[in-house]
């Protein structure tokens, strides 16, 4: 691939906002994802809903519509598909950034293809728009990797009648074991702390309390999974004691985190709670790489929504044509 301005790394909604400013501003730019458009939406549990509206979801001044009080899954999967076609956005999808290096040009981008065809991307700017959804936070336990296991929750329908724990307790977990008693499902959460998340919802945390107390839902607090089998998980409560639960399937909810490994050989510079430094235009400290939003705040996900990372791409983008304008006309 010939040299480009710009290289987004990312085809979720903050990285398809990057590519419409690029696209608007004359800037020659390339989406690199490694899954399909807005991938992580994609994995959402089916019958999702945002907790926002509407516009506050939108990119590019495309109005999203949509026939609910809060868009779901669906409306938020062909809203985006429908941008990316419409603007005729340079995305290629399934092609996964391996490793980024300085270059005299700007950067050189490392790519694997689905079928592990390897390839090459200069670009003259980098937007990393990664997001956090895709790193799921590993318990590091036997039996986590088997196929009666999932870091991503779906739909309550295949696991009526069965036994599913759910390990976590905050808004993923929150919703998946509700979602689940609903449909059917035998339900067993485990949890480390003592209580659930005080950050879930407000209107689900009491329905899922209610549920607890009332004994449809187990729920077995100060405990922890350390083994994962096929037909039960093994739990130590806080007595220090090791019990079996038996499940047939077990959802670990546990959270997600951004992935930069990629960007290892730049050493970015890291703040004390594994924010990365940034600039007000979000460039890190690598001149010329920017990185937009949640990627760049590992210890504040819960800040940093597609709301709010989108204005993150447009200042990025800003930046990165007023850099190569002034370039450009310096005297060679």
């Amino acid at each position: 691939m010939s040299l480009v301005d710009v290289a987004i790394v990312g085809a979720g909604p903050v990285g398809l906002a990057a590519a419409i400013a690029c696209k608007r501003a004359g800037l020659s730019y390339v989406v690199l994802e490694k899954g399909c458009v807005v991938n992580a939406i994609f994995e959402y549990p089916t019958y999702m809903s945002f907790f926002t509206t509407a516009p506050e979801l939108e990119i590019g001044n495309h109005p999203m519509v949509t026939g609910h009080d809060k868009p779901d899954r669906r409306d938020a999967l062909m809203y985006y598909r429908l941008v990316t076609q419409r603007e005729g956005l340079n995305v290629e999808q399934y092609t996964e950034v391996t490793r980024v290096h300085a270059a005299p040009a700007g950067f050189t981008l490392a790519v694997e293809k689905r079928d592990g065809t390897p390839g090459v991307v200069e670009a003259r700017r980098v937007v990393v728009a990664t997001g956090y959804y895709d790193n799921p936070l590993a318990l590091g336990i036997p039996g986590e990797d088997g196929d009666n296991v999932s870091h991503y929750y779906t739909e309550a329908h295949p696991f009526m009648g069965l036994n599913v724990t759910v390990i976590g307790a905050g808004n993923s977990a929150a919703d998946a074991a509700l979602d689940l008693w609903r449909g059917g499902a035998n339900v067993t959460m485990v949890v480390r702390a003592p209580e659930l998340k005080k950050t879930i919802k407000y209107w689900v945390r009491p329905d899922l309390e209610n549920r607890i107390r009332e004994g449809s839902i187990t729920a077995h607090f100060n405990s922890q999974v350390v083994q994962i089998a096929e037909d039960h998980v093994k739990v130590r409560g806080e007595d220090g004691s090791v019990r079996d639960l038996p499940t047939h399937f077990t959802f670990a909810l546990t959270g997600y985190r951004p992935d930069l490994s990629f960007l290892a050989d730049l050493n970015l510079a890291e703040q004390s709670d594994e924010c990365l430094v940034l600039s007000e235009a979000y460039e890190s400290s690598t001149p010329g790489l920017f990185v937009v939003g949640s990627a760049g705040f590992a210890g504040k996900t819960n800040q940093v929504f597609i709301e709010n990372g989108r204005h993150h791409a447009l200042a990025a983008v800003a930046e990165i044509e007023r850099q190569l304008s002034q370039r450009d006309l310096q005297p060679s």
